[in-house]
């Protein structure tokens, strides 16, 4: 697997013993992320909050970084990410923060150091659209949302 340098630096004095982001396994694509909370966070159905990292990064350009939830967390609690997948920016410095909502019947404790979300590191490519009067033909050509049956 290729490597790309990030920097990263920790947001806020009291996060120390929080993990920064690592990968759980040798072949992982994402880094798992914890909760940098100083006091248990109560997540009630339905409801939704902004939750602390601790990090920032610099990703360098032509990178980003995309925020996406941990399968285990939704399967088992229904919670997930509103913004899935969320977007870091190769020239955003702040913290990043995480938009968790709760889908399921029960309230979630959010724990300090809990494992929250995974971030994906991914190349990004620039568009450079041209703008023209038809588009090529295809076999689906305009067909959409549910075009091809159950």
């Amino acid at each position: 697997m290729d490597l790309v340098k990030i920097k990263i630096s920790r947001v806020g004095s009291q996060n120390g013993d929080v993990p920064l982001p690592q990968y759980m396994t040798e072949l992982s694509s994402g880094l798992d992320l914890f909760a940098s909370i100083l006091e248990d966070i109560v997540l009630n159905p339905g409801e939704r909050k902004l939750v602390s990292t601790g990090i920032a990064l610099s990703i360098p350009p032509g990178y980003e970084a995309q925020i996406r939830p941990r399968s285990g967390l939704a399967l088992h609690n229904g919670i997930t990410l509103l913004n899935a997948p969320g977007t870091i920016d190769a020239d955003y410095r702040g913290e990043i923060g995480l938009i968790l909502i709760n889908h399921g019947e029960k309230p979630f404790v959010i724990k300090r150091r809990e494992r929250l979300a995974q971030m994906v590191i991914c190349k990004v490519y620039r568009a450079d659209f041209q703008e023209e009067e038809a588009l090529d033909v295809t076999a689906r050509n305009s067909g959409g949302f549910g075009h091809t049956g159950k």
